[in-house]
């Protein structure tokens, strides 16, 4: 017989819609003492943002780490681009900078 298979919960991220902070399960929070792999509904009803104080409430579901970013309705258009994840568009981004970098000084070998 084989072992039924144990799936990890992919654990959601939670931002603080008053000051950007981000609560991400894996890392928990060392300012107040929450383990990591506590998830946000694990959190005591008391827990506050640890940057500006916000109550739970004002925190919005992100999702997990290296998604798509947008909304879902939106990820079909811009030629596959809106697919990517903040990492991969970062890659994307700076890369190109890099690359016309390297040929616009190129062009100094020119005579």
């Amino acid at each position: 017989m084989s072992e039924p298979s144990v799936e990890t919960p992919v654990l959601d991220r939670y931002e603080c819609r008053a000051c950007g902070y981000v609560y991400e399960p894996e890392k928990g929070d060392d300012k107040h003492d929450i383990a990591s792999g506590t998830t946000f509904a694990e959190l005591p009803i008391n827990w506050r943002c640890p940057v500006c104080s916000a109550k739970k409430t004002a925190f919005a579901n992100i999702g997990p780490a290296g998604t798509a970013s947008g909304f879902k309705e939106n990820l079909g258009y811009g030629l596959g681009v809106n697919n990517l994840t903040p990492t991969q568009k970062n890659i994307l981004i700076f890369g190109a900078l890099a690359l016309g970098f390297l040929f616009f000084i190129s062009l100094y070998g020119l005579q």
